[in-house]
């Protein structure tokens, strides 16, 4: 069945991927490999937001939990993904930004201009996650662009940080594909 192969394919490199990721050692390797496996860990999730029951967890974060989970769950980090995939001339996290031109430069109204015009100008979002084997709650902010325009640069990390935001990213991330694990 082309369906579970695909799902473990992606759960286990998820997996594995978010392992790394909350791991100290991690974050002391190099910005090209962290940015290397944030990447594909973006691009694993965003595969697996096509898989019907996720969308339904996402229909059901917008109901149940706090404002904005189920938008950050979904379009920012498709955002992300996007970003990352379709402007590849960067090798860090750091390094990585959009301007309006740039995105639209074959043509406006695609994902990535979708998400700056309806996200430009919001509140910042603040998130807290507890990592329980440093027994540590980490606190972050999740800061939209406040001008989407031609001339000004909308970089990754003003969004959101790369480590604590990346990790945030990857916990909120593994928490909506865990709902279809069975255990």
């Amino acid at each position: 069945m082309a369906e579970l192969g695909f799902l473990n394919l992606a759960y286990n490199r998820f997996y594995d991927i978010f392992e790394k990721v909350m791991s100290d050692s991690f974050w002391q390797r190099d910005g090209w490999y962290r940015f290397s496996r944030a990447k594909d860990g973006f691009a694993i999730y965003s595969e697996l937001l096509h898989y019907e029951p996720i969308k339904c967890v996402l229909e059901e974060l917008k109901k149940s939990r706090p404002p904005m989970e189920a938008e950050i769950a979904g379009d920012l980090f498709r955002f992300i993904r996007n970003v990352v995939l379709h402007f590849p001339f960067f090798d860090s996290w750091e390094q990585v930004w959009v301007n309006k031109s740039i995105i639209n430069w074959c043509s406006e109204g695609k994902s990535i201009d979708n998400f700056l015009r309806s996200y430009t100008g919001k509140d910042p979002v603040k998130y807290r996650f507890w990592e329980a084997d440093k027994k540590r709650m980490t606190y972050l902010s999740i800061t939209f662009p406040r001008t989407y325009a031609d001339d000004t640069q909308v970089f990754l990390k003003d969004i959101l940080t790369e480590a604590e935001g990346v990790k945030f990213a990857f916990v909120l991330m593994r928490q909506v594909i865990d709902t279809q694990v069975a255990k």
